[in-house]
């Protein structure tokens, strides 16, 4: 159930601009790069309320900020079915920003984390693989709304869609309470002692921010970079439906092997999707290849950023290291597309993606770092 409440969130936020942004652009004359600012918006607001939402979870138990969640998007979608002005506008997505904070995989991991402790890494493996379907099935269903009722409207009934679905889900979903760790919580964010050594945090920090940054510069560029490899439109979104099974099917092969310390994971997510980068740079021609190994390393990433910080932590202080791992992140998708857009303008696809492939190379390096300064003993060990 929290599966498919992720699809809808995330639906109704992150990816519903996608297939928005052209109806908006034609009805209003806004042009796109605003149309698509707004998204990077509420990027950046959610990643700067982060830390304020980690906390909120470590003092409740998150269940009613997840819950809650639901419909303040829906408020930011019937916003912008009411927007007349670009200022509506970019407030409506200001208003989902806020509530991809409260509601997206950030606070719901955290949430996990401080409930269930070491034996979230099973629901957060399982969550990650039932909303590896969300474009497969946000994309056409959103399509058919528009294509039915014009997109403002559409926004009205996706909207009514949240409102419906994601406060009784969370609400059945989770348990009330958490109150057994505020007390534990209270002191420990409270004091001086840390949570994480700081050499430690800062690595997991620039770690998941890389891996967030090459996942939105793909998401965002990979139809254009494959052209310019030579492949065709149609060749091109037929490679680029690949990246969504083989992220499903790497999460089901995680999930064979979750008994295994989350770094593996990581070491396996990270050299994935540099190989698959590196085969698309160097080998255009074995552009499926390399398009098979960097959906299977991208789709283990969703899977790590929940399960790394909670084998680093105690549960009771995750939901705080959490929130303030997700800042940096986030942060560093908003920019995403703005940053890439100007390289790719300036210096053309083969640098695009030869910094992306830079990026990915360190991002292994900085693996092995940590591999290296990880604090064995801290692990928790996973219950059945």
């Amino acid at each position: 159930m929290l599966g498919m409440v992720q699809i809808i969130a995330w639906g109704g936020s992150f990816y519903i601009m996608a297939v928005l942004a052209a109806p908006i652009s034609r009805d209003t004359g806004w042009s796109q790069q605003w149309i698509y600012g707004a998204l990077s918006l509420a990027i950046l607001i959610s990643g700067m309320l982060a830390p304020f939402c980690g906390r909120i979870i470590a003092r409740t138990g998150g269940r009613t900020m997840l819950a809650a969640s639901g419909g303040v998007l829906a408020a930011g979608l019937v916003l912008v079915g009411l927007s007349h002005s670009l200022w509506l506008f970019l407030l409506a997505w200001t208003i989902i920003g806020v509530g991809m904070a409260m509601g997206l995989y950030d606070a719901l991991f955290a949430t996990l984390g401080t409930l269930y402790g070491g034996m979230a890494r099973r629901a957060i493996t399982s969550i990650t693989l039932i909303s590896g379907f969300c474009t497969t099935l946000v994309w056409p269903f959103c399509a058919l709304l528009i294509e039915w009722l014009g997109w403002r409207h559409a926004c009205f009934a996706y909207a009514a869609l949240l409102v419906v679905s994601v406060l009784p889900a969370c609400l059945f979903s989770l348990p009330a309470g958490g109150g057994r760790k505020i007390s534990l919580v209270s002191n420990t964010a409270s004091g001086k002692q840390e949570a994480i050594a700081q050499d430690l945090f800062w690595l997991l920090c620039a770690i998941f921010t890389l891996a967030s940054v090459i996942m939105t510069a793909i998401s965002v560029q990979l139809i254009t970079l494959l052209q310019s490899q030579g492949y065709t439109l149609a060749a091109a979104l037929a490679l680029s439906a690949i990246l969504g099974p083989c992220q499903v099917a790497s999460r089901v092969v995680d999930m064979a092997f979750r008994r295994g310390h989350p770094l593996w994971t990581t070491l396996f997510s990270v050299g994935l999707v540099a190989l698959g980068l590196l085969i698309l740079l160097l080998f255009p021609h074995l552009a499926m290849i390399g398009m098979l190994l960097y959906g299977a390393g991208n789709g283990l990433r969703a899977i790590v950023r929940g399960t790394l910080p909670l084998a680093l932590v105690k549960p009771e202080e995750y939901a705080i290291v959490a929130g303030r791992m997700a800042r940096p992140a986030l942060i560093g998708q908003a920019l995403t597309p703005l940053i890439g857009g100007w390289v790719f303008q300036h210096f053309g696809a083969q640098a695009t993606l030869l910094l992306l492939c830079a990026l990915a190379l360190i991002n292994v390096l900085l693996t092995l770092l940590l591999k290296m300064r990880l604090p064995q003993q801290r692990a928790m060990p996973e219950k059945s």
